[in-house]
């Protein structure tokens, strides 16, 4: 299977964040053999004040970014993972993954479950709950015969949503990201080898680069989306700037990790 990661540097306009989106369809995806597209976290919209992010939710599956993303889908006849927008249900707000079938049908939706509340060592504050309401449920898709995971971004800390994932089947775990650069340098490429390892999945991980507009002033994200094979090899790794990054899943490969290593059989708590 023929992934695309779109790593992006989305910012706090959506009709500029899907016209990128829509450029690098045209000019990096057509025509490429790619099976999934794998988008970042907050694709369609990152940043800005409270208001501003809740003004630009989305009610699925009507909304701008959900309508452009699917139409993406069925015109270029690929699996379209929307990374994550904000969807907004009656007073509530979530950080959401949408994933679309080649023709456009909704594969899987995923709330966020564990949300960024944390103080950097650098003394940067984020409350991503003061935007966004938390999910509560495990989600997984199947697509050409192959079971996903679900997660976003900080939920990458918490192993036991990875082992479920595992139980469930998963050959394929997907981490959109907004990651921080602060953190990014030193936790980034760690925790997500290290949940490739433990579960003996792939692991797709597009991320957001460069910076956006929050409240206390621009952050940065750290970007080096990657995708890491089940022995936690990184097999591909995108460069320092927004873009297209291609990599071959092989789940030939997976099964025989698991067959000459079989740990994941010899969990014993549940």
């Amino acid at each position: 299977m023929r992934v695309a990661l779109l790593q992006l540097n989305s910012r706090d306009d959506k009709s500029a964040n899907i016209a990128t989106i829509t450029r690098l369809f045209e000019e990096k995806i057509a025509g490429r053999d790619v099976d999934l597209v794998a988008a970042p976290e907050y694709s369609t919209f990152l940043g800005g004040l409270r208001e501003e992010q809740w003004a630009a939710a989305e009610t699925f599956p009507d909304g701008e970014g959900y309508r452009a993303l699917q139409g993406l889908a069925r015109t270029y006849g690929v699996a379209v993972h929307t990374g994550s927008m904000i969807e907004r249900d009656g007073n509530k707000h979530y950080n959401t993954s949408v994933v679309f079938g080649p023709d456009g049908t909704e594969l899987a939706r995923y709330r966020k479950i564990h949300l960024f509340d944390v103080e950097t060592p650098g003394g940067h504050v984020f409350r991503e709950s003061d935007v966004i309401d938390r999910g509560g449920e495990v989600v997984d898709f199947t697509y050409d015969g192959h079971k996903f995971g679900c997660s976003i971004c900080y939920d990458m800390r918490f192993s036991e949503l990875y082992l479920q994932h595992m139980r469930n089947g998963c050959d394929v775990i997907m981490v959109p990201a907004a990651f921080n650069m602060e953190t990014g340098k030193d936790h980034w490429e760690a925790l997500l080898r290290a949940r490739a390892i433990e579960t003996q999945s792939w692991v797709i991980a597009a991320g957001q680069i460069g910076f956006h507009r929050e409240a206390a002033g621009e952050r940065a994200c750290y970007g080096n989306s990657m995708v890491i094979d089940p022995w936690g090899n990184i097999v591909a790794r995108a460069s320092a700037r927004p873009g297209v990054t291609l990599a071959d899943v092989d789940f030939d490969y997976a099964r025989h990790v698991r067959t000459i290593l079989p740990s994941n059989n010899h969990h014993v708590l549940a």
